[in-house]
């Protein structure tokens, strides 16, 4: 069993690199990319896929590598995460997020404190948050069934896809979400517009929870095991 102090230092070190990622990558795509937003998009993606599936595998034993309040509280309302270290986890993913945004602000020398003017929010990805989150949650609580060390691998691939087939691109994380308003880049969301965004995503996850919930009470009931 690893201390409380470790779950939340991994929680805090996966946040700040996959925030890092994003942002980063996200800059790093839009000065090669040439005003072309398909091939710097796909670099986000590519960069944000691969870097999940090493850290969730890399930190899962030290905190779950969570990285992210939605499936934080997806396992608390599972009775799987205490009240306590819920509360913990969300206020490290939080300052992990900004703090992997300004890491990558320095990284590519340009101004550290930033808001992001990148409106995002409509009818189509507010859907799409939901829909991107539910499918998030999913993989995870799947594969854990199937087998938990496939959770990195299926992540990574999962958030490759619904980086393109979602309207939003996939932020499905409210810790990414918030730091994301922080940086006026390609990755960057508007401040006005993480609210609704952060909304949907919980929304997607306690659907996810609650589709899963169902699902095992059935196969019970049935008698069949779990």
């Amino acid at each position: 069993m690893q201390s409380t102090t470790t779950k939340l230092t991994g929680e805090f070190i996966g946040t700040l690199f996959l925030v890092a990622t994003v942002v980063g990558s996200g800059i790093m795509a839009e000065r090669l990319a040439a005003g072309n937003d398909a091939v710097a998009l796909l670099g986000n993606t590519l960069a944000t896929g691969v870097m999940l599936a090493v850290l969730i595998t890399v930190i899962r034993s030290l905190s779950g590598a969570h990285f992210n309040p939605a499936v934080s509280v997806t396992f608390w309302v599972r009775k799987e995460l205490s009240h306590s270290l819920t509360s913990l986890y969300l206020i490290v993913q939080i300052l992990g997020g900004i703090c992997g945004t300004w890491l990558a602000h320095v990284m590519f020398d340009v101004e550290i404190l930033q808001t992001s003017t990148n409106p995002r929010l409509s009818v189509g990805t507010f859907v799409a948050e939901i829909v991107a989150t539910f499918g998030l949650v999913a993989t995870i609580l799947g594969t854990l069934r199937v087998n938990p060390n496939w959770v990195g691998a299926t992540v990574g691939l999962y958030i490759s896809g619904a980086y393109w087939f979602t309207a939003s691109t996939s932020f499905a994380n409210p810790a990414v979400t918030i730091a994301r308003c922080l940086t006026e880049s390609f990755s960057g969301i508007a401040p006005m517009d993480v609210a609704p965004f952060v909304l949907a995503q919980l929304v997607g996850a306690l659907l996810a929870t609650l589709c899963f919930w169902m699902l095992r009470r059935s196969k019970r009931e049935d008698g069949v095991a779990d």
